[in-house]
């Protein structure tokens, strides 16, 4: 669906249908006083006096056919008090999903609306430009055309009271515009197969995005990663035909290559059985989506380079798929790390750690960061304590937590912090090793997040964020369908444009 603008008032305005949010108890024509000049008709229409503005409450409106715009879709936010930007954000995606299901072409939104509700106009133009598109996600690349499903609006106009489109609020729909399409890039590669997205074909990806979008992408292979001495990184794919592969992307633009850069880093472990220590059959298939991290970082390199974002970013995707064969690493081995400490391995199921510190480490050794932030569906003791609806953030900076925690509450994905318990390190050490990769079942999501910390230099800002337990959405909302949500990719595009 494309975004565009209409900007000669609200007698100009022209669509389908126009989306008029509206709080609880509170006259529609009032609120959203442009309609008067667009739909008069309204005044008399008997379905407007059944409408209460309740929270999720739609109601379909008609006038007369041959308008400009002949119907009017009000969207009910609920009580004013209590409207928050993710209500405004579910209520926008909910009345686009209605209007693909009735079949409109075209949808108008007027801004003048939006700026009556709480949240900030350029914010709220965002958010509902991304929530629009976010609601006719679909993944179909591999399913035969279906005659019978009806066709996604074909646009999207965001409509202003005035000859001119304010340069902030065109910036914001575009913003809002390109997030939801990392979001969806993410997405899709969460949700291909595992047959057909393995390392070498996640490389693939992102060096043809890298030639469309103008970024670098440089892939180092089995032989570059044992140079490198990522021993860890290697034992998790030895079990595989398909071998290991780090992933380097790097946004730079002009004036900008010299600044430190902040360096994101994600678990891209395109399927996990768990290796020897094998996963139960129930629900395995899901494990296509323990990429989902490293999704996130590329989608976010490519977003920022699509808007010319004027900030050094380094992505970093640490691939590998853990597999039971011959030989796959087992329990009780020990390997050495890029940073030279050596590893013992205790449970080959917890590979995404293993994954992670030898990219944590090659990070620091290559460049200077601004800032280091890893990102992995890293441990189910995190989804346990937090649910499906919060993500771990573990950080000792108490400035780059709560920049993360802002970013993500800005555009809807959340955080809490847990803590790096420091006594719990007592817990990591090995017998036969330097560390040991795990410690006991209790506090296991923080236990990994201070195996992860061994692997950070003094004085190196970083933050580890454990998206398990949000990478997957058991039931469709109107922002996702079930499946991979590409949680995290708008938090760590709002982090990078806001200077981190």
């Amino acid at each position: 669906m494309d975004i565009r603008f209409q900007n000669l008032g609200p007698e100009q305005w022209k669509g389908d249908v126009l989306l008029a949010p509206v709080c609880q108890d509170e006259a529609l024509l009032e609120q959203v006083p442009e309609l008067d000049k667009v739909a008069p008709w309204l005044v008399i229409a008997p379905a407007l006096r059944d409408f209460k503005g309740k929270t999720g409450e739609l109601a379909l409106l008609h006038g007369h056919p041959d308008l400009s715009v002949p119907r009017v879709l009000a969207v009910g936010l609920g009580p004013r008090e209590k409207v928050s930007t993710s209500d405004i954000r579910k209520a926008i995606a909910a009345a686009v999903q209605l209007c693909r299901k009735q079949g409109y072409t075209s949808i108008v939104l007027p801004e003048p609306a939006l700026a009556k509700l709480p949240g900030g106009r350029e914010r709220l133009v965002e958010e509902c430009v991304c929530a629009a598109q976010l609601a006719l996600y679909r993944f179909t690349a591999l399913k035969k055309a279906d005659e019978d499903e009806t066709a996604d609006p074909q646009w999207l106009a965001v409509a202003f009271d005035g000859q001119e489109v304010p340069d902030a609020a065109h910036a914001a729909a575009r913003r809002g515009e390109n997030a939801a399409w990392a979001v969806s890039l993410a997405r899709d590669l969460a949700t291909t197969p595992p047959n057909l997205l393995y390392p070498e074909m996640l490389a693939q990806k992102a060096q043809e995005l890298a030639r469309e979008k103008g970024f670098a992408c440089t892939v180092l292979d089995e032989t570059d990663l044992e140079k490198e001495g990522m021993g860890c990184l290697m034992a998790v794919g030895q079990g595989s035909g398909r071998p290991p592969r780090l992933i380097v992307l790097e946004h730079a633009p002009a004036g900008h290559e010299q600044d430190k850069p902040l360096v994101l880093v994600g678990k891209g472990i395109t399927f996990d059985t768990g290796g020897i220590s094998l996963k139960p059959a129930a629900n395995m298939h899901q494990m296509k989506a323990d990429m989902t991290g490293a999704a996130t970082v590329l989608a976010t390199v490519a977003a920022l380079a699509q808007e010319d974002a004027p900030r050094r970013v380094v992505g970093l995707l640490a691939c590998a798929e853990n597999m039971p064969g011959g030989r796959a690493m087992r329990p009780g081995d020990v390997v050495r790390a890029a940073n030279g400490d050596t590893v013992e391995i205790q449970n080959t199921d917890a590979e995404g750690r293993l994954a992670l510190c030898d990219a944590l480490a090659y990070a620091q050794k290559t460049w200077v960061p601004a800032a280091v932030v890893d990102i992995a569906t890293l441990t189910g003791a995190c989804a346990v304590a937090l649910g499906t609806q919060l993500a771990g953030l573990f950080s000792d900076d108490a400035d780059l937590a709560e920049r993360i925690r802002a970013a993500g509450g800005a555009c809807g994905e959340e955080y809490w912090p847990l803590p790096l318990w420091k006594p719990y390190v007592e817990s990591l050490k090995s017998e036969v090793a330097d560390i040991c990769h795990m410690g006991p079942r209790e506090g296991g999501a923080i236990n990994a997040a201070l195996f992860l910390q061994h692997f950070i230099q003094e004085g190196v800002r970083w933050a580890h964020l454990d998206i398990a337990g949000v990478d997957w959405a058991a039931k469709a909302t109107p922002l996702a369908p079930a499946g991979p949500t590409a949680f995290g990719a708008r938090t760590l595009l709002d982090l990078a444009r806001g200077g981190v």
